[in-house]
């Protein structure tokens, strides 16, 4: 049995068992099309079991030490290297990565559990003074109880972990939620990984659902404090709403619309390596990836050839193949979708440097130019592999482009100088910028997020400390104090 359909389960409270939906759901490789496994739907009883559990298991969780703790996070590494080459073909077969794709993202799962097991000793509280006279005032940072996490399928062992692990580690108990196109490696993968690792049960519950079988239960549940989603910003607002209107905290990941902008003086066929690795990895199903190159006019000429004739060059295909470098879309209706939006582009006036076919979820890059400044699809994250070159004249029109987005989560600048790009990166309203790299970028430590439409609040290092706990304040009075009556 594949490790797929060996986790096509639902994970409650320590137990690997079948959900007790109506309906399943099945999951399958976008390459072939073959069935992987399928499992029958987790239903809102289920989710409140899965919630009741991580209530229950939590207060022990956090009274343990913090360096225990973190012994969890140092097993469930070994666990991830010792079976990486299963996780990998688990990874390819039900996402359609590239084994390149799927090997990056293991590299981050890695440093993630690495610096979880650390946060485990830095939730530090403080002792701060008091204007009353023998007092003393003191901040306990303490986990915030339960966490609800939803996760989405283009990278999903990592953006997964990416809340798990540390909520975990700050002491608090966690349920998730991974996307449909992605049950086993956003889910139930990561349970398993920890359930070797020796995390004690329900602490990590893993259910596999659909909002057409429990609607808002997962985020209207009274158990969890937080709830953190990383999708789209159509149902990241949704979420927000829902979990506003029952005073929970959100964390929430949203897309982007990314410009990587070279300048004048940029060094052009290293800027074109960047461009192409930022708009066409994973098949451009990244919130990260560069849906924007916007070139100085004086270069422009130059850049689009050798960018268009770089993106016609990839190796698009079997994603299980070392060669390819771009396979599958994640299912055929994201395919039809980013077919039609390439066509809807041309149909109203861009014109395509490079035409990309689709022929069923495989679809070969396009390369757009002249696209009216109305056009929509400037506006909006493009989830598949479509390049847009803007042309600008001078730096304060690459400003206002860059900026004229709902969104605001990464970018990239590149130029010969490199205070001028830290300078052109301050006036961009955007989570995050790269100067003279490209525009995907995770690392453990640094605050991940984004500002407008991309989010709110960060992830990362002493940024997730903030997300999974609370702050208590315990005064002493050592003296006595004196009341008005």
């Amino acid at each position: 049995m594949s490790l797929i359909a060996e986790l096509a389960q639902q994970y409650i409270d320590g137990q690997w068992r079948p959900g007790t939906g109506s309906w399943d759901i099945v999951d399958l490789d976008p390459y072939t099309g073959e069935k992987l496994a399928s499992f029958t739907v987790a239903t809102a009883e289920e989710i409140d079991q899965a919630y009741r559990a991580a209530e229950r298991a939590q207060p022990a969780w956090a009274a343990t030490s913090p360096y225990e703790r973190r012994l969890v996070f140092e097993r469930a590494l070994r666990v991830v290297e010792e079976r990486e080459e299963e996780i990998l073909r688990a990874m390819t077969a039900e996402l359609g990565g590239t084994l390149l794709k799927s090997a990056f993202e293991l590299s981050l799962v890695r440093e993630m559990l690495r610096e979880a097991g650390s946060l485990a000793l830095r939730a530090e509280g403080k002792i701060l003074p008091s204007p009353v006279p023998g007092k003393e005032n003191r901040l306990y940072r303490l986990p915030v109880g339960v966490v609800g996490v939803i996760s989405p399928f283009n990278a999903p062992v990592f953006l997964s972990l990416k809340a798990v692990a540390p909520a975990l580690a700050l002491g608090n108990a966690v349920v998730l939620k991974p996307h449909q196109d992605a049950p086993v490696t956003g889910g139930t993968l990561i349970a398993k990984v920890f359930e070797e690792a020796g995390l004690p049960a329900g602490l990590l519950n893993v259910v596999l659902t659909d909002i057409a079988e429990i609607g808002d239960a997962f985020i209207e549940h009274p158990v969890p404090k937080v709830i953190s989603f990383t999708g789209s910003d159509s149902v990241g607002r949704h979420v927000a709403t829902v979990a506003a209107g029952h005073l929970k905290r959100t964390v929430l990941e949203l897309g982007g619309n990314s410009a990587l902008v070279v300048l004048d003086d940029a060094d052009l066929d290293y800027a074109v390596d960047a461009a192409v690795a930022s708009r066409y990895l994973h098949q451009g199903q990244i919130c990260m990836a560069a849906n924007r190159i916007l070139v100085d006019r004086s270069v422009f000429a130059e850049f689009s050839e050798k960018f268009t004739a770089k993106a016609a060059a990839l190796v698009v295909g079997d994603p299980g193949d070392p060669a390819t470098q771009l396979g599958p879309l994640i299912n055929s209706a994201q395919a039809e979708a980013i077919t039609g939006e390439v066509e809807r582009a041309i149909a109203d006036g861009a014109r395509p440097l490079l035409h990309g076919s689709t022929v069923g979820t495989l679809v070969r890059p396009s390369v757009l130019t002249d696209i009216p400044a109305d056009a929509p699809i400037l506006r909006r994250e493009v989830f598949g592999p479509v390049a847009l070159l803007i042309p600008f004249d001078g730096e304060d029109e690459a400003v206002r482009i860059a900026n004229d987005t709902p969104f605001g989560l990464s970018g990239a600048v590149h130029t010969a100088d490199v205070e001028r790009g830290v300078r052109f990166a301050q006036r961009i309203d955007t989570g995050m910028m790269h100067v003279n790299d490209g525009t995907i970028a995770d690392e453990a430590v640094v605050p991940f997020g984004g500002e407008k439409s991309s989010g709110t609040g960060r992830l990362n290092g002493d940024s997730s400390i903030e997300a999974f706990t609370t702050v208590k304040w315990i005064s002493i009075q050592h003296g006595r104090s004196q009341f008005p009556f």
